[in-house]
């Protein structure tokens, strides 16, 4: 029976994608169905390790991410975790051969927001590394499912959606991010003088990221170029509305894409890709 608990640990990990991300989920929506589970498993791991770090105010957030990083590691090596989050992404690492490297990195990245860091653009590419391009590539060994010679081409293009996407969400957050966690994640950046040209110096940054992504999504499998692609219009829409924003709105708002804009932009990329537009 122990197919029944696999099934609600999965739907625990869906129904967490779904309660954090409507983006990420429509994503996933336009996956093939047999890719849904494995990256929600993905997701829900990612985000309850970001969870920890950001929003555990008042617990040991050390510890609680020192128990989560043994447990991980536990589960993984014997197939099965009481977390349901855990046991579905133990299922995903084992069937799809991830990396165990990039679920460290991940996790290294995770213990640096811990910590209040002065960000050297060193420091900043290591972050990045780990809480973004490792996700990408963690997907990508879904994407390609076992075809090595594909992920090692697609590899560079899916570490830099992710970096893209981190990026975004930097300049998305940045409110919070500075004012409440006290974090500033872009190097040899003043947050209290935030001007136009270091905000036009980042952008610059992301557009090349987004730029060589394309390419990559555009050789991904049928079967996740679509959801691929979705969550590329997305957050580069949501980038084009933090590029018309003066910095200093940034710092004091949260930018978003309304729940019609994003069906908009659902028809529309769909569209494209039905179409063979891409």
């Amino acid at each position: 029976m122990k197919s029944l608990f696999d099934d609600v640990s999965v739907k625990c990990s869906k129904l967490t994608t779904r309660a954090y991300s409507t983006s990420f989920s429509l994503g996933i929506y336009f996956l093939k169905s047999n890719l849904h589970d494995p990256i929600y498993s993905i997701y829900g791991f990612v985000r309850f390790a970001d969870e920890i770090v950001d929003s555990f105010e008042g617990f040991d957030k050390s510890k609680l991410l020192k128990k989560f990083k043994e447990e991980t590691y536990e589960a993984i090596e014997n197939k099965i975790s009481l977390n349901p989050i855990l046991n579905a992404f133990q299922q995903v690492v084992n069937q799809y051969h991830i990396s165990h490297d990039l679920i460290e990195t991940f996790l290294e990245s995770m213990e640096m927001d811990l910590e209040k860091i002065d960000y050297s653009t060193e420091k900043y590419e290591t972050y990045i590394l780990g809480s973004a391009e490792v996700v990408g590539l963690m997907c990508l060994y879904v994407f390609t499912d076992g075809n090595i010679k594909l992920y090692e081409e697609l590899k560079p293009f899916a570490m830099k959606l992710g970096a893209a996407f981190q990026k975004v969400n930097f300049l998305r957050d940045m409110k919070d991010d500075y004012h409440i966690l006290g974090r500033a994640y872009f190097p040899g950046i003043d947050m209290s003088n935030f001007s136009i040209t270091a905000k036009q110096m980042i952008e610059k940054e992301i557009e090349g990221d987004f730029k060589a992504a394309l390419y990559g999504i555009k050789k991904l499998p049928d079967s996740s170029k679509g959801g691929v692609y979705l969550a590329y219009v997305y957050y580069n829409s949501l980038f084009k509305k933090i590029k018309n924003a003066h910095p200093q709105k940034i710092l004091t708002e949260r930018i978003r894409i309304s729940n019609s804009e994003k069906f908009g932009l659902m028809i529309n990329s769909m569209f494209q890709y039905k179409m063979n537009l891409l």
